[in-house]
């Protein structure tokens, strides 16, 4: 009752939603990237919603099951197959013992999702089987997966049956260029008028560094407001004398490059914030590679908490059609 990883692709995890609880002991939460096709994977093969499941970077692998089960593979546009046939992505589908899924060229977004029925059984660490790879706990052994390592699957799925689907008008697509919102607050009082204008106006290009921890984007330089630096502070003008990072906050250091900070970030540092993107637009930067363009849409508070309800109201519906 297991999988085998013939190949892990470039970087397979194990994920889940998160360790929840220890930012304040600098833990962050790790958890799905994309936790709109982590949700709907499990809805999809009948698990319920906190199982792990597979998140894989750009080239998915090649897993061999040794038991019949139901799996789904979200996320990322990219071809996938079970023994050789291509099968449909946002859609439960069964396999047998001694099946192969292996993935295609990736069509567009960044990361696929596999979901199998029971979940991946892996043991929780601080609440979650998610990975942290940069201090090596949770997962599997701490670390992304490799050749000729074997999962376990759980055995506590709901009502695992082939032939979900949800509808075509809820399948993420991914274009070239994301729009995300954010919630401008934190130190943008830091930047010049001129600046902050003009960092909502850019379309930013997403750099090779992007990753769990954070993606990095390039397209222009940004001004700070002159000031004789604060005692603690250090002599970059984004520097501040420390703050906490909320998760999908924005960083400028140096006035170039701006960082927007992810699960597996620090969880506090001394540079300045200038916003936060809104938890359910991460989804989108997830999905989003070297070369794509981001643009960041300034939204306010009660905007920010309507996106958030829709999001969730539109999860709630697809679990409901799905039961």
């Amino acid at each position: 009752m297991s999988i085998l990883v013939r190949d892990p692709g470039l970087e397979t995890t194990v994920q889940d939603t998160g360790r929840l609880g220890y930012y304040s002991i600098g833990f962050p939460p790790s958890g799905a990237l994309d936790s709109f096709a982590y949700h709907v994977g499990n809805a999809l093969v009948g698990n319920e919603p906190g199982a792990a499941a597979l998140e894989a970077v750009y080239l998915g692998p090649t897993l061999e099951f040794t038991q019949d089960t139901v799996i789904a593979v979200t996320g990322a546009d990219i071809p996938a197959f079970v023994d050789g046939e291509e099968i449909p992505l946002w859609e439960s589908v069964a396999v047998s013992s001694g099946s192969v899924l292996s993935f295609g060229q990736l069509r567009a977004g960044a990361r696929p999702y596999v979901a199998v029925a029971g979940g991946i059984d892996v043991p929780l660490y601080y609440g979650s089987r998610s990975t942290y790879t940069l201090v090596g706990i949770g997962g599997f052994q701490g670390r992304a997966l490799r050749a000729g390592d074997e999962l376990a699957i759980g055995s506590d799925a709901r009502d695992p049956r082939a032939g979900r689907r949800i509808g075509a008008d809820d399948v993420p697509v991914h274009p070239s260029t994301a729009e995300v919102h954010l919630l401008v607050g934190l130190h943008s009082y830091r930047l010049t008028e001129d600046s902050l204008a003009r960092f909502t106006d850019t379309e930013w290009k997403v750099t090779p560094d992007a990753n769990r921890v954070g993606y990095r984007f390039r397209g222009a330089e940004l001004e700070f407001v002159p000031r004789e630096q604060p005692f603690g502070a250090g002599s970059d003008p984004a520097n501040v004398t420390d703050c906490g990072y909320p998760v999908g906050s924005v960083q400028v250091p140096g006035g170039v490059e701006p960082i927007v900070l992810l699960q597996d970030a620090v969880t506090g540092g001394g540079y300045a914030t200038l916003g936060t993107v809104v938890s359910v637009d991460r989804d989108r930067l997830a999905q989003t590679k070297t070369g794509d363009r981001t643009r960041f849409v300034p939204v306010d508070l009660d905007g920010a908490l309507q996106v958030r309800r829709d999001r969730h109201a539109a999860l709630d519906r697809i679990r409901s059609a799905l039961t």
